[in-house]
């Protein structure tokens, strides 16, 4: 299985190096922390907000919302002191410790999307052949036969379960997801043209993991540099003159992107994805899988995930400038 590629931490060093004082890189390290700290706090406020009813972060007004806007100041102040705690610690060994913390969530997000879509694939398969009545009982079959329900009571509960999975493994899989792909594809063509048997279930199936498969594994392709670069300059450049149009592609093209995207898809109730994880939204074809929804949130966290790697880049790319020791070859391409 693949995991996602440690940069190696190293003390500063070289002449580059005592360029820029100690008291810049700490605050680079606080730019990239407060910007997960203000992300983290907008989230949480997205969830009170929406799904646990609160009125929304604001200045003035009832307590509850003080208390969100309050999340604003709180996160970014503990992101603070945490790296003014941290002053010895260098920039490749943060941008370590923040690529790790993505690891996690990312491998949390795999074990989900596998675990939900066999699980409901079989609910599926089960409601659409007439036998999931004799298998769960009259009334719980039609409580799965409700969005609602099979996503309160079977996904969320699923996707608990697989933070502990996360846990307790320490590789992603996604070239086993991309295997899983390929495998419910086949069994569509078998299915249609063997024994003239397709149902909607197995697109859903298809298209859920397709999704995961290409939304989560773009943090894993960015620190292994295996996005398509348009190079007609970059490859001329000299290592710090690669770490200076890093920095420059991370602040000003990828966090801009990732905020973004969170901002336009969190920002109320109608947005593009709220309103469909409110509604816990579903095809429209009869017994497929109640998974649309969840492909509405895989956009969260994809920005999400790309945003806390962007730091971390972001942080390898400002040790590349100042020629800190254990850098990477920029140039190289990933082999799969």
């Amino acid at each position: 299985m693949m995991a996602l590629n440690n940069v190696q931490g190293a003390a500063p060093g070289g002449v580059h190096a005592q360029s820029i004082q100690p008291g810049s890189v700490t605050a680079v390290r606080m730019f990239g922390w407060i910007n997960l700290a203000v992300m983290a706090a907008y989230l949480i406020n997205t969830y009170l907000t929406f799904w646990a009813g609160l009125p929304g972060a604001s200045l003035s007004g009832p307590a509850a919302a003080m208390g969100q806007a309050a999340l604003y100041v709180l996160l970014p102040l503990i992101a603070v002191l945490m790296v003014q705690r941290s002053r010895s610690m260098t920039l490749r060994q943060d941008s370590e410790r923040v690529t790790r913390i993505n690891t996690f969530i990312v491998r949390w997000m795999f074990w989900a999307v596998v675990i939900v879509g066999f699980t409901d694939g079989v609910i599926s398969f089960l409601r659409v052949e007439g036998m999931l009545e004799a298998v769960t009982g009259v009334q719980l079959a039609s409580d799965l036969g409700r969005a609602q329900f099979r996503g309160a009571y079977v996904h969320m509960p699923l996707i608990a379960l697989s933070f502990l999975a996360a846990a307790f493994t320490r590789t992603l899989g996604f070239h086993w997801l991309g295997l899983m792909v390929v495998v419910a594809e086949l069994l569509i063509v078998i299915g249609r043209f063997v024994f003239s048997y397709e149902q909607a279930f197995l697109a859903d199936l298809v298209r859920f993991w397709y999704a995961a498969a290409f939304l989560f594994a773009s943090a894993y392709t960015l620190v292994q540099e295996g996005h398509v670069r348009v190079d007609v300059l970059y490859a001329g450049f000299t290592a710090r003159a690669k770490g200076f149009a890093n920095i420059i592609g991370c602040i000003f093209f990828g966090l801009t992107f990732c905020w973004t995207i969170l901002v336009v898809g969190l920002a109320s109730r109608q947005s593009i994805i709220v309103s469909p994880m409110l509604a816990y939204e579903t095809t429209q074809a009869g017994f497929g899988m109640y998974v649309k929804y969840l492909m509405a949130g895989f956009l969260g966290v994809f920005a999400v995930t790309m945003m806390i790697q962007f730091v971390s880049y972001l942080f390898a790319s400002v040790a590349d400038a100042r020629g800190d020791e254990g850098g990477r070859d920029h140039s190289t391409v990933i082999q799969h």
